[in-house]
């Protein structure tokens, strides 16, 4: 659990100082900035979703987790929590809280470095892959929440619960994270990833959060397919 702590305080600590370089840009930096990294999301994302050995795999991910998503109401869930939030501790102005927490919850969580290094944080207690992933995931909460706000913070949550629980869970789940299927939801999070960033230079909204069930499914389908 050392290196996911480690990970956490380092995105915590890298939005609190893109929420202080926040309040001192113009509006129309702001903006570029927005629409700047949205661009390099969408490359993140490609680089991850190209890996794929199995598109039908990834169709189908993306399908059901569609479905199971929508039915569980997974965007407005996220969205409500951070109106909620947003009621609470600041006054007046539309809530990004819901959209901060989305978008760096799957950045930070989907990838091989995220499952890979839980793995080496549980079974071995080397934490250096994770160490790594700290010090990308804090310079990337700065620039994510100097555009998207105190949301992005609340994702440090998000790693501790998936990270946490994969390294607790190490030695049940080993036998099943095989490297296809650790390229597999990698890939289909890298196409989560580019309806993130599509999401923060275009005014249509996908809603990303009722998907995030298809990152899972590639575990059951793997050995179903």
């Amino acid at each position: 659990m050392i290196g996911t702590l480690v990970n956490a305080a380092a995105i915590i600590a890298g939005s609190l100082l893109g929420l202080l370089v926040r309040k001192g840009l113009p509006q129309r930096i702001k903006d570029a900035l927005m629409a700047g990294m949205g661009l390099c999301v969408i490359l993140i994302g490609l680089k991850g979703a190209l890996g794929t050995g199995s598109e039908m795999l990834v169709i189908l991910s993306v399908v059901l987790g569609g479905v199971i998503g929508a039915g569980l109401k997974i965007e407005y869930r996220l969205d409500r929590m951070g109106q909620r939030i947003q009621d609470r501790f600041a006054s007046g102005g539309d809530s990004t809280l819901g959209k901060g927490f989305v978008t760096a919850s799957l950045i930070f969580c989907v990838g091989a470095m995220a499952i890979v290094g839980s793995m080496d944080s549980g079974l071995r207690g080397d934490h250096s892959t994770l160490f790594a992933k700290s010090v990308l995931d804090g310079v990337m909460s700065i620039v994510l929440a100097s555009t998207l706000g105190p949301g992005v913070m609340l994702s440090a949550v998000a790693i501790l619960m998936y990270q946490g629980g994969i390294a607790l869970l190490a030695q049940a789940v080993a036998p099943y994270l095989t490297n296809r299927v650790i390229t597999e939801m990698s890939a289909v999070g890298g196409l989560l990833i580019v309806g993130i960033g599509l999401n923060m230079i275009r005014k249509q909204h996908i809603p990303v959060g009722d998907l995030l069930p298809a990152v899972f499914l590639p575990l059951l389908l793997t050995l179903v397919m």
